[in-house]
């Protein structure tokens, strides 16, 4: 299976085409499949600006707007692949520089690839590690040909650059592969943000070509560039239009989410869409908030990741359409109630007292039950995005949910 490149692309197409010549006689047989088959992003309604489409993945079509449930390590803190298939997960997260520096890529491919390994058979996306190479690695040195770092866990001297990076996803089998960036600190001065935009362009365009010679994207495998550019609407524009030009899969807005205030993370999405191509999916990494997610969805995006579903569930907290309940609060001590009407394992079955004992208790239960909870609530709340987009009310829907989850937390 190919993904589908627009016939009228330009240059890069070329390049691409002239890539899987290189490669072989039998890669360049992908020519026709490239220019006329396999639809890989299906746009089905639109309400305003937000969309309703579907990705196809080697391992399913996911309905979009998608949120994905993080599983860093190969796994979803707190759950299992059964309990993360229940609650209606299309897709999940996996970490490149986590499972390169542990367990190892080799190791996941002796396996059968991350599918086997963790026994989740729906899509996978894999971040490219790059942040948190720059979040926990000690002693980097990035180089234009990649990033020179020590292990976080063992002191280990590694190197990540596009290609090494662009192996080990496809050691792992992903469905999604994100090509490697340079994610600017915030807040980050002008110049060293824009020697971030050029070398996350260069290092694009590297790792294209690798997946491209590699045949990666011929059984229905994806790549996606990341926007960068902080603060600065210009630069951010300006990798944005670069990128497109080299026609990925998909399309991925990076650096938000890492410090600066909520209006201006929501003015960096807005910043970018312009530039982003409308027949692909757009995905803002590593946010967010059910409201921020709403606010992203009005704005075109289609894709989300966020640990804060099972890392609050941790610390005892739910959320509910009338914002967060902190759990260890004396006020739900006798509360037969659930968490809130909701259909997943644990409204079902637990009153608010009995998830309060368990997390007073420190018992580890807790952490799975709450996790089910607000994984579910995050997924259930696209499930009605969809809907509304569907019914062309999104705007109206979406303005009403945000302004009672608000006034709950007040």
């Amino acid at each position: 299976m190919c993904p589908q490149f627009d016939s009228g692309s330009g240059h890069h197409l070329d390049i691409l085409l002239q890539g899987l010549h290189r490669a072989g006689p039998d890669l360049f047989l992908c020519r026709q499949l490239i220019s006329s088959t396999c639809l890989v992003f299906t746009l089905l309604k639109e309400s305003g600006s937000a969309r309703r489409a579907i990705l196809k993945t080697a391992h399913g079509d996911i309905q979009t707007p998608v949120f994905m449930p993080v599983g860093t390590q190969a796994t979803v803190k707190g759950m299992t692949p059964a309990q993360i298939d229940a609650v209606g997960a299309q897709i999940i997260l996996g970490n490149t520089y986590h499972l390169h520096i542990r367990p190892g890529a080799e190791l996941v491919q002796t396996m059968g690839g991350l599918h086997s390994f963790m026994h989740w058979q729906r899509p996978i996306l894999t971040d490219s590690g790059g942040f948190q190479v720059f979040s926990l690695a000690k002693l980097r040195k990035i180089t234009e040909q990649g990033i020179e770092f020590r292990s976080h866990l063992d002191g280990r001297r590694l190197f990540l650059g596009p290609r090494e990076c662009f192996q080990i996803q496809a050691q792992l089998h992903t469905d999604i592969a994100m090509v490697l960036d340079e994610c600017p600190p915030y807040p980050c001065e002008r110049a060293p943000c824009e020697a971030a935009v050029t070398r996350t362009i260069r290092w694009a365009q590297s790792f294209l070509e690798h997946a491209v010679e590699d045949g990666f994207m011929r059984s229905g495998q994806h790549v996606f560039g990341i926007i960068q550019g902080s603060v600065y609407d210009d630069l951010r524009q300006y990798c944005g239009r670069e990128l497109a030009n080299m026609d990925f899969s998909g399309y991925a807005i990076g650096g938000v989410s890492v410090g600066e205030p909520e209006a201006e993370m929501i003015r960096q999405v807005a910043a970018c869409v312009p530039v982003m191509p409308k027949s692909k999916p757009r995905y803002v990494m590593g946010v967010g908030t059910p409201p921020q997610l709403l606010q992203m969805i009005g704005l075109g995006m289609d894709m989300f990741d966020c640990v804060m579903p099972t890392r609050l569930a941790r610390h005892g907290a739910v959320f509910t359409p009338d914002g967060i309940l902190n759990l260890k609060n004396e006020r739900f001590k006798q509360d037969p109630k659930p968490i809130m009407a909701a259909d997943n394992y644990t409204c079902n079955h637990f009153s608010r007292a009995y998830l309060r004992h368990l997390v007073m208790a420190k018992e580890l239960l807790a952490h799975t039950l709450l996790s089910i909870h607000n994984t579910h609530f995050f997924l259930d709340l696209m499930t009605q995005a969809r809907a509304h987009i569907e019914a062309d009310d999104y705007a109206q829907w979406s303005q009403q949910w945000m302004a009672r989850y608000h006034a709950g937390e007040t």
